[in-house]
């Protein structure tokens, strides 16, 4: 497991790499959300930007914010249950495109154009 993102890190990203995260499995399979310059925190409590009501997840669970370059990092917040990156647990992750999230029981597909 690697140390938290830097600001350095999240500062810029490569506006022509267009990406959304996609829910896999269970209630809300097929949703469909954009990712932006912005950032991105997933979690169940109401402050979270794709908020999915789901038990096994915490309030804040994890941010994906742009790269530096070009690409997206994900970030586990100090979630209970973790977050996997196509089986493998993480704190720090760069994503590439057909990346799998697990967090808890929910499942999400990263699809980057």
């Amino acid at each position: 497991m690697s140390k938290g993102i830097g600001r350095s890190e999240i500062e810029a990203c490569d506006p022509k790499q267009v990406g959304r995260v996609v829910v896999k499995h269970g209630f809300y399979a097929g949703l469909e959300t954009p990712l932006e310059d912005s950032g991105l925190v997933i979690g169940r409590g109401r402050e979270a930007d794709l908020v999915i009501a789901e038990s096994t997840i915490s309030r804040a669970h994890a941010r994906i914010d742009p790269g530096a370059g070009d690409g997206w990092l994900l970030q586990d917040l100090g979630s209970t249950n973790g977050t996997h990156v196509n089986g493998s647990q993480v704190s720090t992750q760069r994503l590439a495109d057909g990346d799998e999230i697990r967090m808890g029981r929910l499942v999400l597909g990263i699809q980057l154009d």
